[in-house]
């Protein structure tokens, strides 16, 4: 019988054992931002007593972010995974959520798709050691580079909601506090234009969350890894960002 029950901070070396089996990145602390963010959202699903699987939903408005949805190896394909997944909708949907999203691996997108879930585009990973990074033509936008600070966050959070539509100011926060070195933001004349921070992990720095104009975008990325030159690093970028997508060949 499979039971799903809300996670608490007891079931961090599951989760964290989870992930690891799986490869992913995170860390304990990301875990930990999961449940300050939605305690009521981080769940775990248990098959005859066992704890097995994980999966947590966070809520923006009328839009949330579904992930870490692990199943234990030894576990899967007994539909413990769909358990969990159907159980986090149904929390959403009580809590008035319209829109769910997440990012599907290959071995999830199938089950996601089962459920209703749409592809709206492709998502790529880049893994390398960061090399001296090489300048561009957008470097020019580096004069604009500012280091974050307590008084710009508004300003930040404002030009995330505007470009993503949705408010991730309780998301933003975090990552600024746990790393307020790694933030960084262009600005001129008192327009944001862009910000990019740098997330640590478990295998490697992950840079991103990066959100800038098209003019921007690539002068934040190279300042990310201009400080982290010599660390294997990860970013995720759309397929369909051509300019970020050569920057990061580039990068090696």
């Amino acid at each position: 019988m499979i039971v799903v029950r809300t996670m608490t901070l007891a079931d961090l070396p599951l989760a964290m054992r989870l992930k690891s089996q799986a490869g992913w990145n995170q860390l304990e602390a990301d875990w930990r931002r999961f449940l300050d963010m939605q305690p009521d959202g981080c769940f775990v699903a248990e098959c005859a007593g066992v704890a097995v699987a994980t999966t947590v939903a966070c809520v923006f408005d009328r839009v949330a972010w579904l992930a870490m949805v692990l199943v234990d190896a030894a576990y899967r394909g007994r539909g413990i995974g769909a358990a969990i997944v159907r159980h986090a909708l149904e929390f959403l949907d009580r809590a008035g959520v319209r829109t769910v999203r997440l990012d599907a691996t290959p071995l999830g997108q199938p089950l996601y798709e089962k459920l209703g879930f749409q592809a709206e585009y492709t998502l790529v990973r880049y893994e390398g050691v960061l090399p001296e990074p090489i300048p561009s033509a957008e470097w020019g936008a580096a004069a604009h580079l500012r280091c974050a600070q307590v008084q710009d966050y508004r300003a930040l959070y404002a030009f995330d909601r505007s470009v993503v539509a949705t408010d991730r100011g309780r998301f933003l926060a975090r990552l600024f506090q746990e790393r307020p070195g790694d933030m960084c933001w262009i600005e001129r004349e008192g327009s944001v234009y862009g910000y990019a921070t740098v997330r640590a992990g478990s295998n490697a720095v992950q840079l991103g969350p990066c959100v800038a104009t098209s003019a921007c975008g690539a002068a934040l990325l190279l300042d990310a890894a201009s400080r982290h030159v010599g660390e294997r690093a990860i970013i995720d970028i759309p397929e369909r960002h051509v300019p970020s997508v050569q920057l990061a060949r580039s990068l090696g």
